[in-house]
């Protein structure tokens, strides 16, 4: 096993010093994430709506109902904030699902 400390010894006539050399690593920056937007229009059905939440972002039946109420009176609710690659895929699937359900219903994303 290696050691990440490696201790150098150098000698000045009789005094002896030690110097301890120690390996930085680069801190790794955390990806930015991204906020999962459900957006308002006056035809998606309300139930529709709460569906969606229940099936695409695990939200209980309670949670989802509140939401889509955000949704209807603000126009616009956060439904939830991931990375880049799993917002989009949420997101695609949304508007998939609401496609072929012929439900105009908007799901968007933006960062954080």
């Amino acid at each position: 096993m290696q050691s990440d400390i490696t201790l150098m010894a150098s000698r000045d006539d009789d005094d002896t010093d030690f110097g301890v050399k120690v390996e930085t690593r680069p801190k790794t920056k955390r990806p930015p994430l991204y906020k999962v937007l459900i957006l308002n229009d006056d035809y998606t059905p309300m139930e529709f709506v709460v569906h969606v939440l229940e099936r695409f972002f695990g939200l209980s039946h309670a949670q989802a109902f509140e939401i889509m109420l955000t949704v209807h009176k603000k126009g616009v609710a956060v439904v939830g904030v991931f990375s880049h690659e799993i917002a989009e895929t949420k997101v695609a699937l949304v508007m998939d699902f609401a496609q072929r359900h012929q439900h105009p219903l908007q799901c968007t994303m933006e960062k954080e």
